[in-house]
């Protein structure tokens, strides 16, 4: 387990409308939001799920602003994206988690850790906190996931579903 995971937008969102905001503390000791994100989310109003979700969890920290490097900003990513990705560089031990295909992509080029929304949900089915993956999934893909059958099928056959 990683000891930090920095947490982009669309994860929250997620989680967040699918109700398994908790799958986040199965990737690491502390979750932070970076505070970029954290306006992001709010801006769909205090009753939006995902609102929701972020407030009511404790154990989210909320990280400052930093400086974003020139490499990281020659990627041309949301700010969310660009925040979770700086952090994650500059923090030893550390997993950005995102979505995002061009910052995944990034991420991959600059060396750093990542998980998706997808695997989160393998996570908590390998650790057996859900019983299946695949309603999840649904659940994911009502609230606006865009997952390709495919990549379902192949993330299905990683957990023996």
């Amino acid at each position: 387990m990683h000891e930090v995971a920095f947490v982009d937008a669309s994860v929250v969102i997620f989680l967040g409308t699918a109700d398994e905001f908790d799958f986040l503390r199965l990737a690491a000791s502390r979750i932070v939001v970076p505070e970029v994100v954290a306006r992001e989310v709010a801006a769909f109003g205090p009753e939006d799920p995902a609102a929701v979700a972020l407030r009511a969890a404790p154990w989210i920290e909320t990280a400052a602003t930093i400086d974003v490097s020139s490499m990281v900003q020659s990627w041309d990513l949301g700010a969310g994206e660009a925040q979770v990705l700086a952090l994650a560089s500059e923090t030893p031990n550390s997993l950005a988690i995102l979505d995002d295909l061009a910052a995944r992509r990034c991420a991959r080029v600059c060396g750093i850790s990542l998980r998706g929304t997808l695997g989160l949900v393998l996570l908590a089915r390998r650790a057996g906190r859900i019983p299946a993956a695949r309603p999840v999934i649904d659940r994911l893909r009502r609230a606006g996931m865009y997952l390709s059958d495919a990549v379902v099928d192949d993330a299905l056959r990683q957990v023996g579903e």
